[in-house]
């Protein structure tokens, strides 16, 4: 059964040797549903000869036959996972060729065969949902529960645009007599999504369901970061494999990889109409800039400050816990992770049960049974948030509690930042103004809630935001004053379901449509008038044929 197993995992080639799960580990990984005898990495053990990720194009993935390679390694060990390429001229012209010559033909299958694979997409995500999961623990170094929320946040968008053909319908009005104007969405043509290492799973799947749902084909490179470095292409491989399982046809949906290089080239394309993408205020800028300027439309979420108030009439024990969990699940390596948390009066002296509910998480590699959080993506990524730490020390804050330097027994080697609580902390402090991206709490104590909001408002960010309070009318306040798009009422990461959108707005977003919901759909169409006249005349019988000169009465 095992051999058989390998031979059909090795036959899909995800681009890495394929390990079997011991069946000892396999029981400790019981509540988190981890399958026995699985034909994918479940452990942090060292990979022999790994294997290089391939590129998905007209269906086939392909070995590339560049002459660079990005290494990519398991942020828990600093293991070689695979090798990235950076897609030749030829596989980016390749890709783009394919998802055009697709395009003509799939915006003329009905909405109907669309939506029937959809259908079939969703229930092979659901079945691979452990396999997307560990992939994601393996390459981003998420915990193995956390990978798979990544995973179930991109598969409801997926159920979501299966209801298309409610939520695509046009609009006719008789304008005059035997006059009528109806207008309807159509699709843009090739569109390309640059997705950011923090979600595989969950930003590919915002992009990919409403862009093809709605007739558009894709060409996707996983995972940019400061167009610099390359991470996490192994869950898009797999939402590409399963995506032509379900029945998508050859070119809808392509896989290109590279750095700037990359980048340039769909920003640069004629034939791309349309750009999504999730990442640093940087690399954002740039995108929007250059996609813009090249008559692309372009969705860039950026960076994020969300802030958390807690008012003294809060939920104490719902507060706290709360808070810990939004402030370091992901490591922090979330744009809507709660990073600053606002203190409003007497609440300052909650910070040090705040501390201690924190000391409880426990820090460890991905696939470890009870790890609450994992390591950070890379080394750098390490030093740059331990820099912003010592940074805030130097500012005058205190650290009290201090993440740096942490090293689980079990991977020394790995790229782990404890959770850290800073306090004294004041606007114009690096640590504040800067999005660390990691497990680190800043804290700011105010008076009173107008003190509160000001303080936020402040921030040029606007993602999201959250207030704990048991008191109605100060709810009703915050909501109306705040301005960050996203707001929770004793929720701390606000992040709406896909039959809404995702509305960060101010310095987190660039462009006039957010992702997924309504916005997205409109985001990937364009609206198209006709307007018909057929005259009631016209089809009055003729009963006799003149045979007379015609005169001009």
């Amino acid at each position: 059964m095992l051999n058989r197993m390998l031979k059909t995992t090795a036959a899909r080639g995800i681009g890495r040797d394929m390990l079997v799960i011991d069946r000892a580990l396999a029981r400790r990984f019981a509540t988190t549903t981890v399958r026995r005898e699985v034909g994918y990495i479940v452990n942090h053990d060292k990979i022999e000869n790994p294997q290089n990720t391939k590129v998905f194009i007209d269906n086939q993935l392909i070995e590339s036959k560049a002459s660079t390679w990005i290494d990519l390694h398991d942020p828990a060990t600093n293991n070689l996972v695979t090798r990235v390429p950076q897609s030749t001229p030829d596989e980016l012209t390749a890709a783009v060729d394919s998802a055009e010559k697709a395009f003509k033909s799939w915006r003329r299958t009905t909405l109907l065969t669309r939506q029937q694979i959809m259908f079939k997409f969703v229930q092979l995500i659901r079945r691979d949902w452990d396999r997307l999961a560990a992939s994601i623990t393996l390459e981003q170094g998420k915990t193995f529960a956390d990978a798979k929320g990544d995973v179930l946040r991109g598969l409801q968008v997926a159920e979501t645009a299966c209801g298309i053909t409610s939520q695509l319908t046009g609009e006719l009005l008789e304008v005059s007599t035997d006059m009528e104007t109806r207008s309807y969405r159509e699709p843009l043509g090739v569109v390309a999504a640059i997705c950011p290492f923090n979600f595989p799973a969950m930003i590919p799947l915002w992009c990919l369901p409403p862009a093809i749902i709605t007739g558009n084909t894709v060409v996707m490179k996983p995972s940019e970061r400061e167009l610099i470095e390359i991470t996490s292409p192994g869950a898009a491989l797999i939402i590409a494999e399963l995506a032509k399982e379900a029945g998508l046809p050859d070119g809808v949906f392509n896989i290109i990889h590279g750095s700037a290089p990359t980048v340039d080239f769909l920003l640069d394309e004629p034939r791309i109409k349309a750009i999504s993408f999730v990442g640093s205020d940087k690399a954002g800028a740039y995108i929007y800039s250059r996609g813009t300027a090249n008559g692309k439309r372009v969705q860039a979420n950026l960076g994020a400050k969300n802030h958390a108030i807690i008012m003294p009439d809060a939920n104490k024990s719902q507060a706290l816990n709360a808070i810990v969990g939004a402030a370091f699940g992901a490591a922090g390596q979330r744009c809507m992770a709660v990073s600053v948390l606002v203190t409003v009066g007497q609440t300052k002296e909650w910070v040090a049960d705040l501390v201690e509910a924190a000391k409880k998480l426990k820090v460890s590699g991905g696939f470890e049974p009870n790890a609450d959080l994992g390591p950070v993506i890379s080394p750098q990524s390490k030093a740059r948030i331990e820099g912003l730490i010592q940074s805030a020390v130097d500012d005058g804050c205190e650290v009290v509690l201090d993440g740096r330097g942490y090293k689980p027994d079990k991977f020394p080697n790995g790229n782990f930042v404890g959770p850290t609580i800073i306090t004294g902390v004041k606007p114009g402090m690096a640590c504040y103004d800067i999005e660390i991206f990691g497990p680190v709490l800043v804290v700011v104590n105010v008076d009173t809630l107008d003190e509160a909001i000001e303080l936020t408002n402040a921030n040029k960010y606007g993602n999201g935001v959250a207030i704990f309070t048991k008191s109605g009318p100060v709810a009703a306040k915050f909501q109306r004053e705040i301005e960050a798009g996203q707001v929770g009422i004793n929720v701390p990461i606000p992040v709406p379901l896909p039959m809404f959108s995702f509305t960060g707005n101010k310095g987190s977003i660039l462009g006039d449509l957010n992702f997924y919901g309504k916005a997205g759909l409109h985001f990937y169409t364009q609206l198209k008038t006709v307007t018909a006249l057929w005259k009631s005349d016209d089809a009055a019988a003729i009963e006799k044929a003149s045979v007379n000169m015609p005169t001009q009465s």
